[in-house]
């Protein structure tokens, strides 16, 4: 066995190739949300989540450093991760455009340091933010998870650019 790891290399991509690379990993689907300038409540969707740690708990997601929210994040301590259900195909892509009035009929209650919890999420993690990385054109945040809750609600996947639902165990 080489105990040397061979050379790394790096090709040109064909950017919707690599996306459709990523897309055969099915995900999960998440609303990440925190406060904004003067109290205003933040979302954006994001599959780019990861639980990290039990003992700390944390958990790792990235946001594009494009984004409109990113100041948000980055200002606000804490944040939670609504990981969707099946019943929420709306929201999301309520959440997944720009839009200023994302909370417009949306039912959420305030969470730790006041970080908004989607009253339909399947199940909810409240994090506070322990650290941020670069990662490319993403900052990737992790976080450690100060309670949560869990509903009987299944969970909405992404595969292959689309909503999928889960197949029967074998």
């Amino acid at each position: 066995m080489n105990a040397h790891a061979p050379d790394l290399y790096f090709e040109e991509f064909d950017p919707r190739a690599l996306r459709d690379a990523f897309g055969q990993f099915a995900t999960g689907v998440t609303v990440i949300t925190t406060i904004g300038d003067e109290g205003a409540p933040v979302g954006m969707v994001a599959n780019s989540f990861s639980s990290v740690s039990m003992d700390p708990p944390l958990i790792l997601w990235s946001i594009g450093l494009k984004t409109p929210s990113l100041g948000a994040f980055r200002s606000h301590p804490s944040f939670a991760i609504n990981i969707m259900c099946q019943d929420s195909k709306d929201l999301v892509h309520n959440f997944s455009r720009p839009s200023d009035t994302k909370f417009a009929d949306v039912g959420w209650t305030k969470g730790i340091d006041g970080v908004p919890i989607l009253d339909r999420a399947a199940t909810v993690l409240e994090c506070r933010t322990e650290n941020r990385y670069e990662g490319g054109d993403h900052e990737i945040y992790l976080g450690r998870v100060c309670r949560f809750n869990i509903t009987d609600k299944e969970p909405l996947i992404f595969h292959k650019g689309k909503f999928a639902e889960i197949g029967s165990a074998l």
